[in-house]
């Protein structure tokens, strides 16, 4: 399978800005894709790209604060870096909160745009792995009969087999080849693993939640 290069997408309605900050970027090793509108942005990129996004605060039609709410709502996990001339303290808290990974005046430091670029495409790295993993788990707890399911729900709450087959009606020895058969699909090895696997598809809560 080819792995694309992560795309640093850049947002900003001065063309000037474009060609400059596309310019650094791609003579520092990055792929890059333009966009001259938030519109322009939401009709035409790929939202499965890996990589991260810097954008332009103050643009006309659609500012760079109402493009981060809809990618918010689309659940987009494609990390935000902003970059403007207009930015105030009020505006770049709101903008943090709702999950943007650095805030950037313009004229910016080449260093410092590039350094939250490839902090910006760690997260989104981190962030797309994490979601691949939990797909794989996901996948693997769909290959589970109903009553495997039941039973682990059983196992994980801490109940012994003969306490299972007792709530199930029916006897240890069903419930042992169950709870083997359904470690294999799962592909676990302990009840230690089988509850943090249960924990991280939300199953039961972390004991830390």
């Amino acid at each position: 399978m080819t792995v694309s290069l992560p795309t640093v997408f850049i947002v900003d309605d001065d063309a000037s800005v474009l060609k400059a900050v596309a310019r650094l970027l791609r003579s520092a090793g990055f792929k890059t894709a333009l966009f001259s509108s938030a519109q322009q942005f939401l009709d035409e990129h790929d939202s499965d790209a890996s990589g991260c996004l810097v954008l332009d605060v103050a643009m006309p039609k659609m500012n760079g604060l109402e493009l981060q709410q809809i990618l918010i709502a689309q659940n987009s996990e494609l990390p935000i870096i902003f970059l403007t001339g207009h930015g105030d303290i009020p505006m770049s808290v709101r903008a943090i909160k709702r999950g943007a990974v650095d805030f950037l005046t313009k004229p910016v430091n080449d260093s410092d745009l590039i350094s939250a670029i490839q902090n910006a495409i760690e997260t989104n790295r981190i962030a797309r792995q994490s979601r691949s993993k939990l797909n794989e788990l996901q996948q693997r707890l769909a290959t589970l009969t109903p009553r495997e399911r039941e039973v682990m729900s059983h196992v994980v709450a801490g109940k012994k087999n003969k306490q299972i087959a007792f709530d199930l009606g029916t006897v240890e020895k069903t419930i042992k080849v169950h709870r083997a058969h359904l470690m294999v699909k799962l592909q676990v090895t302990s009840l230690a693993e089988l509850v943090k696997l249960s924990e991280r598809l939300g199953i039961i809560s972390s004991p830390l939640a």
